[in-house]
């Protein structure tokens, strides 16, 4: 890589010029290092050059006297990978405001190009291995093709359209839609959504547009209780113990709470991968306001998402997705905790009522 960037290194037109493309250099030589590429841009450098090579080919991002593609798509992925604006990568890279924005933006059409490359609907035609070779959900689960939900990325819009967008979160957000397959890998992405819309509405217009969601008929996705339940996508039992921690107490008692363990086991795959993806590109995660607008963010999730299904295929960050695990299951416990609580409440309760009712029917006048 660093033979191809000093390829494009014409001779300087100043000293100042020679020592900004010196330090650049310098700072790609330090970025492809092993332990410090992860890190940094969020993939190891073999992936990264792979990644290079690919979006060399889209045509959106060029090599150019002053600039190899290579460094553009690490001014990205640092921007996508740490949240930072353009005037820190500025100051590293020593280039303008305006360089860096235009290469952010040339990247991040290459990236949503290669859209139908990374982002495959499923034919259903094989039983996923996961449910194949597991007696658990085989056969029981053997149409299932998948899992499904909505998750809430914080946006950028006028004041006069944030009540639009404020849902369950005290800020703007858009509610994007998404299934994944088994093999934690995105199958489709409906983002910009605003955040008061409901899953089940996102999902009819997800299933009625031109790029829809298609499912193939006879098969369908594990969906939580937020989607209506249909041929197509499967849901819990309501008001039946569902979350996987409720289970480690007392385990299943009928049918309802066997069937909810299982499938809330098999959907499980959709939070893993909406919490890797998270991780890994901050930007889509932080708490304060981001710093582009509502449309570039849409972008930017659907490019997140490509990216993930890459790195999933030729990168697998093991020790992220171990991360991530250990943190769905401190939510699974702090989530058990308050039922708990208001498990004791209720008995309690209803003990005191049962006193208070014996007590007065004791004393009425028959």
């Amino acid at each position: 890589m660093l033979q191809t960037m000093s390829h494009f290194i014409r001779s300087p037109i100043s000293h100042g010029s020679h020592e900004r493309e010196r330090k650049r250099l310098d700072l790609m030589r330090q970025l492809v290092h092993t332990e410090k590429c992860r890190d940094i841009i969020r993939m190891g450098p073999e992936a990264f050059m792979l990644l290079c090579h690919k979006l060399r080919g889209t045509g959106y991002v060029k090599d150019t006297i002053r600039s190899t593609v290579e460094e553009q798509v690490a001014k990205f992925l640092h921007i996508i990978g740490h949240n930072v604006k353009n005037r820190t990568v500025s100051f590293f890279f020593r280039r303008s405001g305006e360089t860096v924005s235009r290469h952010f933006h040339n990247v991040l059409r290459a990236i949503i190009s290669l859209e139908d490359e990374f982002l495959v609907q499923p034919s259903g035609r094989d039983v996923p291995p996961q449910i194949l070779n597991n007696s658990r959900f085989y056969p029981f689960f053997k149409d299932c093709i998948g899992a499904i939900d909505g998750t809430h990325i914080r946006v950028k819009v006028p004041r006069a359209e944030a009540a639009r967008f404020r849902g369950r979160k005290d800020y703007p957000t858009q509610n994007v839609l998404a299934a994944c397959n088994f093999d934690m890998k995105f199958t489709y992405v409906l983002p910009g959504w605003e955040g008061t819309a409901s899953d089940s509405r996102i999902l009819k217009d997800a299933l009625s547009r031109e790029d829809s969601l298609k499912i193939p008929e006879g098969k369908y996705y594990l969906g939580d209780a937020g989607f209506m339940l249909k041929r197509g996508v499967l849901t819990p039992y309501r008001g039946v113990r569902y979350h996987l921690k409720e289970y480690s107490i007392r385990s299943p008692q009928n049918s309802k709470e066997l069937f909810n363990h299982r499938h809330a086991s098999l959907r499980n795959v959709i939070e893993r991968c909406f919490g890797v993806l998270k991780k890994r590109f901050p930007i889509l995660s932080t708490g304060t306001e981001p710093f582009y607008s509502f449309e570039v963010m849409t972008d930017i999730v659907l490019a997140c998402c490509i990216l993930h299904n890459f790195l999933m295929g030729v990168d697998v960050d093991e020790t992220l997705i171990a991360e991530v695990d250990r943190e769905l299951l401190q939510q699974e416990i702090d989530r058990s905790q308050p039922q708990q609580q208001r498990d004791d409440d209720y008995r309690l309760g209803t003990i005191l009522r049962d006193d208070v009712a014996i007590r007065m029917w004791n004393v009425y006048p028959i």
